[in-house]
């Protein structure tokens, strides 16, 4: 793994000093899922992406939002394709409105969507991932049971105490937000440590709905099957650059993500340093984007002089994009033909959808000859066809990419 960077901290610092809205989108990890978590989407034009992850996996994902209950939900796998497919429902609308991020981070499982969010994973990569990692997390804590639970009022060393007091196997799994840290290990050791956590001046101990002993040593089982899965994936160097849960430093190279999204399985999540890096480095609002408010909450705690904001309803969505100013990057919006150069053209997406080349372009061979009416690909059902004759500069969409209507596809020179 080469050393980790920064966010490119000059560029957003400097946009940052001009008075710009800098946007950090912040993705909620598992425990986060809740009965009906999708109804406020129902209906909504981005529904549209419940039913093409559906398609992609060949299950019903509309179910586990809109009608599974608690217990179905706490299932691991379960609990990691909701929070997901929920958080790229609420992303799609961002993009449609013309908000995007200048940086992304995710808390464990959010870390994914984070991914998606910043083009280092395709819509369907990503949710063959996610349902990988989910299935082989549940085989883990199947074979290894365990729990989870957060500490109220203490710091990150009398919770290590405490950890060391309650004995047997129980972790600091989380570092979410000062005051709160959350411990993982096996059943008896952490109900020990609420025993060792209250002597020591803890609040409150509250047990989480999740279903095993995540960021542990007990996840280890869960590596094979994951580093398969992130073999058959591709991983690109991600446009916007992502903080990593694991030390709260941005990884610039796909492959490099590999590494790090299997170190997550086992080690705790710096997530308190990884919001104070994105502010740092020059984030200004902090913008929880799917179920729940909790992320948008901690950011308060961590950095009380940032804006922070939780969008998981369309109304929220709409209030965001009247208040994100133009400087924040936004998604190509040109309609079809608008002039890159006096001879440069651009072909658009007729649709919202899930971007599939057509055979002759998967290799993006830039260099060759499109002519007029020529099929560059598929969104969803429709054909793109080129509405010019000219030569390839680049192909700009990729294989499985989740694309909104009139975003660019192709870029040609006609003369």
């Amino acid at each position: 793994m080469k050393p980790p960077g920064g966010l490119g901290g000059q560029t957003l610092s400097h946009r940052a000093e001009r008075g710009d809205v800098v946007l950090a989108f912040m993705f909620p990890g598992q425990g986060s899922q809740h009965p009906g978590m999708g109804r406020p989407w129902a209906g909504h034009a981005s529904w549209s992406v419940v039913h093409e992850a559906s398609e992609v996996l060949g299950r019903d994902l509309a179910h586990l939002l809109l009608d599974a209950d608690a217990e179905e939900l706490v299932a691991t796998a379960n609990a990691q394709l909701a929070t997901y497919v929920t958080s790229l429902v609420v992303l799609d609308a961002l993009r449609c409105a013309g908000v995007a991020p200048a940086a992304c981070a995710g808390h464990s499982l959010g870390e994914y969507s984070a991914l998606t969010a910043a083009g280092a994973l395709s819509f369907t990569d990503g949710l063959r991932l996610v349902q990988a990692r989910g299935e082989a997390m549940a085989a883990a804590a199947g074979a290894r049971p365990g729990t989870m639970a957060a500490v109220i009022g203490l710091d990150d060393d009398a919770v290590a105490e405490a950890c060391r007091q309650a004995g047997g196997d129980v972790w600091v799994a989380n570092l979410n937000a000062p005051g709160q840290v959350v411990v993982s290990g096996a059943e008896e050791s952490v109900v020990a440590l609420h025993k060792t956590a209250k002597a020591l001046g803890a609040r409150r101990i509250l047990a989480l709905p999740v279903a095993g002993a995540f960021h542990t040593s007990y996840m280890a089982p869960a590596g094979e099957a994951l580093a398969a899965a992130l073999a058959r994936v591709t991983l690109r160097p991600p446009r916007v650059p992502v903080v990593a849960n694991v030390d709260a430093a941005v990884h610039r190279e796909g492959r490099e993500w590999a590494d790090v999204l299997l170190a997550q399985l086992c080690h705790p999540v710096r997530w308190r340093q990884s919001v104070a890096r994105l502010v740092a480095d020059g984030a200004t609002t902090l913008v929880e984007v799917g179920a729940g408010k909790v992320l948008s909450g901690m950011a308060r705690r961590i950095v009380p002089d940032s804006g922070s904001v939780s969008v998981s309803t369309p109304e929220e969505v709409e209030r965001l994009a009247d208040v994100a100013t133009p400087t924040s990057p936004r998604p190509p919006t040109s309609p079809e033909g608008e002039h890159l150069h006096m001879a440069e053209r651009l072909v658009v997406s007729p649709a919202a959808g899930v971007f599939s080349p057509a055979e002759r372009w998967r290799e993006n061979l830039a260099g060759s000859r499109v002519e007029v009416g020529e099929v560059l690909g598929t969104v969803g059902t429709e054909e793109i066809r080129s509405r010019f004759a000219g030569v390839v500069m680049g192909i700009i969409a990729h294989d499985g990419e989740q694309l909104v209507a009139s975003q660019p596809i192709a870029w040609l020179r006609t003369a």
